[in-house]
């Protein structure tokens, strides 16, 4: 299975983005990928919540999410859009993971349950629970004959829901993200190893990368890690496509010859001495 990840330099304005996912849509299906993969907050990344709000569009009027559809549509291509921040007419916005598949058709969406909100000092603070609304249900959907487990970028951090699709039998895991450098540098390679590796399924990990036009700076080093942990590709910090084949196969093998999914006992209690 060919797949292709974009990692982007997402700006403030929903149609250059989309311009930008339109024509990786084009580059992705030359190359021979089944499935495109897209980063975190695809369609904008503004910290300027008062300028965002005004191009913020609930998912039926979201105009960058019309125009890769068409595009999936055109190609003949699934396209998992790692997330746009889309209205759902309550006060709050939704942190939203949308998979297209060939046909142009949302095959189902997920939205990001667990928000940053922290005070990283020097008034860099991020508090996504004051504008975004959480979700509440693990997300798996079939797409190109896989099966596809859907998270967003923190999520990373919570075992918990990748210990849940696991169990629901995930192929591919995605993660996009829009990572902060110094929690990239850090954290962002061992994490996305370690998910791949409890799970024994492919991550997929599609990011953001350099200067944003909103004065932020993200890590980038979109990844594509095995079910064994072995990196596949990784992106460095420069925006560009990549296209990277998956053996199948592999998932089968790694988990008979490690069967931690089917070794693994419910823990119900603990003590404290």
């Amino acid at each position: 299975m060919k797949i292709a990840l974009l990692q982007m330099n997402g700006g403030i304005d929903p149609a250059v983005n989309a311009a930008v996912v339109v024509s990786a849509v084009a580059d992705a299906v030359g190359q021979g990928a089944e499935v495109l993969f897209t980063p975190e907050m695809s369609n904008m990344l503004d910290r300027d919540r008062k300028r965002a709000a005004e191009k913020i569009a609930c998912e039926e009027d979201d105009v960058f999410l019309a125009e890769v559809r068409k595009a999936a549509r055109q190609h003949g291509i699934s396209v998992h859009i790692g997330s746009l921040a889309v209205d759902h007419g309550d006060g709050k916005w939704r942190n939203r993971s949308i998979l297209i598949d060939n046909t142009g058709k949302v095959r189902a969406h997920y939205d990001k349950i667990h928000l940053f909100d922290v005070e990283l000092g020097g008034g860099d603070n991020w508090r996504e629970s004051s504008v975004y609304k959480a979700g509440a249900h693990v997300v798996l959907s079939d797409i190109a004959g896989q099966r596809l487990g859907f998270s967003i970028c923190y999520d990373i951090r919570f075992p918990a829901l990748y210990r849940k699709l696991a169990e629901a039998k995930a192929d591919i895991i995605a993660i996009p993200a829009a990572f902060t450098v110094p929690t990239g540098e850090a954290h962002w390679h061992v994490l996305l190893r370690a998910r791949a590796i409890e799970t024994s399924s492919f991550v997929i990990a599609a990011a953001q990368c350099g200067m944003h036009e909103d004065g932020r700076k993200t890590y980038g080093h979109s990844l594509v890690v095995d079910p064994w942990g072995r990196v596949l590709h990784d992106g460095g910090q420069e925006p560009g496509l990549a296209v990277v084949e998956l053996d199948m196969e592999q998932i089968e093998k790694v988990r008979q010859r490690l069967p931690s999914l089917a070794n693994a006992r419910e823990i119900e209690d603990y003590t404290v001495s």
